[in-house]
């Protein structure tokens, strides 16, 4: 009788473990699943964005960067990442387009 006891006991060791695999598949496809949703996905949108708006930047401008200033763009290189913003008549600085984080409407700088 203790033979048929241990055999009985093996098998349902068995399934109990299959199982426990199971979960454990699921668990990490979960995981997988919120890390890509929230994370590498909003990520990407995020730099994809940020690339149309380096895309799409011209010529008198109005923009923001990201250390506060507002100026109009003034020249732009077509061989370099580098653009000439006018922050005033008289004031210009040279930045990189990374550097922008925001195209402004028109008229925004004489209203401010």
């Amino acid at each position: 009788m203790s033979l048929l006891a241990k055999a009985y006991a093996a098998d349902g060791g068995a399934a109990s473990s299959v199982t426990g695999g199971i979960e454990q598949i699921a668990i990490v496809g979960i995981f997988l699943l919120f890390f890509y949703f929230f994370i590498f996905r909003p990520q990407s949108k995020r730099a994809k964005e940020q690339k149309n708006l380096m895309s799409s930047l011209g010529k008198g401008d109005e923009v923001l960067t990201s250390g506060g200033l507002v100026g109009k763009i003034a020249k732009i290189s077509a061989d370099s990442d580098y653009i000439v913003l006018a922050l005033n008549d008289q004031t210009s600085i040279t930045i990189k387009k990374d550097y922008i984080t925001a195209v402004l409407p028109k008229g925004t700088i004489q209203s401010l």
